[in-house]
């Protein structure tokens, strides 16, 4: 029938417009900033440091390797790699970030420096009200205010922030495990070297 496709088109606008006052799915207009919507887990704004234990200078996971600078499409992350190393969570001597500063006015919120970080050291925030008067050093974050506690990332992403800390205490148990082994098999080398050795077998003389 000629016109059908606007009919239905008219008819689906009228009956969306007419749920809009009824349905309670349909009522979403937030009163804000007095009322909020909770923010959705898989939301993501602007990129965040991780860090673990109580102090962010100690317990940062970034290891300087400078990846997510490297590839980061516009170009918004500047680190300077620290002179001398510290342990990570597996007690392995790293690198840290003597500097990481994020510009948040270039940044897109692409999320590339998230999923090229290979030790779970940057995430994405859920923080959105970042209004500033000073577009310059206001908009340029520095590591002391990109980090932020394990315990933060598990509180805008649970289930992401679970399965990571699974996956590092996965890591961490073999790291140790591997240790271990190699501790015991130098042990068992040092005592088979100080063991006394038997005394060769007497000759006879004829």
């Amino acid at each position: 029938m000629l016109g059908e496709g606007i009919l239905k088109g008219m008819a689906e606008t009228a009956r969306n417009f007419a749920g809009s006052y009824v349905s309670k799915e349909r009522l979403t207009t937030v009163e804000y900033p007095e009322q909020r919507i909770p923010t959705a887990e898989n939301a993501r704004v602007f990129p965040f440091l991780v860090y673990d234990g109580l102090e962010w200078q100690s317990g940062l996971r970034c290891v300087a390797c400078q990846i997510c600078e490297k590839e980061c499409p516009p170009k918004c992350i500047y680190i300077d790699k620290s002179a001398d190393k510290k342990p990570d969570y597996v007690g392995k001597a790293q690198f840290y970030p003597a500097k990481f500063d994020i510009d948040i006015s270039v940044c897109m919120s692409c999320q590339i420096c998230v999923e090229v970080c290979p030790f779970e050291a940057i995430k994405m925030d859920t923080q959105f009200e970042l209004a500033t008067d000073d577009r310059f050093g206001g908009l340029l974050l520095d590591r002391e205010q990109l980090a932020k506690s394990n315990e933060y990332y598990h509180t805008i992403h649970p289930t992401e922030a679970t399965e990571v800390d699974g996956r590092l205490a996965e890591e961490k148990a073999k790291a140790e495990a591997k240790a271990k082994a190699a501790a015991e098999a130098a042990a068992a080398k040092v005592a088979a070297a100080a063991a006394p050795k038997p005394n060769p077998p007497a000759t006879g003389g004829d």
